[in-house]
């Protein structure tokens, strides 16, 4: 059997996600890489490289190659992709796979051109590049095609992408640097600052999960969470509630609407006709937290609809688009 080498990336700053044409979504893992400190040889990508953030000892370092939607490590970044890709199947000695990559809207030319060559250097016949925000609309089943508005909120790990798509194309958006990982930092910060106790990435990440909200009285629920007592130096366990949680993730949440508000603004009004009918769409991780629907409805007084699969979106709008790559993606380099 002749296997097609299209694959679709969806290279986010938390996960990276893989879509092989004709096979569907065939990865899904944690954007982590561990290396060795000294020699900088990779030990761990993915989950297995997951579970060791903030528990290596000092001659092992588990790198996120990604923040904010861009790569801020290319050896690294370019050792994971090749890891993934290889890890998928799609790179054989006699065939080189064709790429599709998704990317935050407002990336500079030169952190274009460093996604695409660490897709070449992968092992990639060709690089294409779109933004996010289409595949995501694509991939949460909108028509971008017809000459109508639609609107999609993409809370990622690293970026929230919001732009409204129509004929094919993204009218107005704007991308930022507040995402989950910054509802994570708040969460941090917040539980230092109140309770003097040091927590983990991954501690503030469940405490989002399980118990947070972004809407006041949106849930009433509490966690039993360890740390480090910063009075003591000793290990200390407290109760956090939603509450606390919805008054940490206040500015952050914030900014997204803005971000929101001023993309509506900017917009024709025919389109903005269209998208009171239709609703916005929200995406990625983000689109999960609790409330996060219900807040940019009351601010923006416009329905608003998490996509059935929030997370899966963007890699499987690039699925998509792997099918009518010669209609779709402009952007080859």
């Amino acid at each position: 059997m002749m296997f097609s080498k299209d694959i679709g990336i969806d290279l986010g700053t938390a996960n990276v996600l893989i879509h092989v044409k004709g096979r569907g979504v065939v990865l899904n893992e944690p954007s982590v890489v561990a290396i060795e400190s000294e020699n900088r040889r990779v030990l761990a990508v993915g989950e297995a490289a997951r579970r060791m953030v903030g528990r290596t000892p000092g001659n092992i370092t588990a790198i996120r190659p990604l923040r904010d939607g861009v790569i801020a490590d290319f050896d690294i970044t370019e050792s994971m992709l090749r890891y993934f890709i290889d890890r998928v199947g799609a790179r054989s000695w006699h065939s080189r796979p064709r790429i599709l990559i998704c990317a935050p809207t407002n990336i500079t030319s030169v952190e274009q051109k460093s996604i695409r060559e660490a897709a070449e250097r992968s092992g990639a016949k060709d690089v294409f590049l779109e933004e996010e925000p289409k595949a995501a609309a694509i991939g949460a089943g909108m028509d971008i095609f017809q000459p109508s508005g639609n609107m999609v909120v993409d809370i990622g790990g690293g970026t929230t992408d919001v732009a409204v798509l129509s004929m094919g194309d993204i009218v107005t958006s704007s991308s930022l640097k507040m995402a989950g990982d910054k509802f994570d930092e708040a969460i941090i910060k917040y539980i230092k600052h109140k309770y003097k106790l040091l927590i983990g990435e991954r501690t503030s990440e469940e405490l989002k999960m399980s118990i947070g909200t972004v809407r006041p009285g949106g849930r009433i629920e509490e966690m039993d969470i360890r740390g480090r007592d910063m009075v003591s130096g000793l290990p200390l366990t407290i109760t956090v509630t939603s509450a606390e949680i919805q008054e940490a993730l206040l500015d952050p949440m914030s900014a997204i609407v803005t971000a929101a508000k001023q993309v509506l603004e900017r917009t024709p009004p025919e389109l903005s006709a269209d998208i009171i009918d239709r609703g916005v769409i929200l995406t990625g991780g983000g689109a999960l937290l609790h409330g996060v629907d219900e807040l940019l409805m009351e601010e923006l007084r416009v329905p608003v609809l998490v996509a059935e699969d929030p997370m899966h979106c963007v890699v499987k709008g690039t699925g998509m688009m792997l099918d009518h790559l010669d209609k779709v993606v402009k952007k080859k380099f």
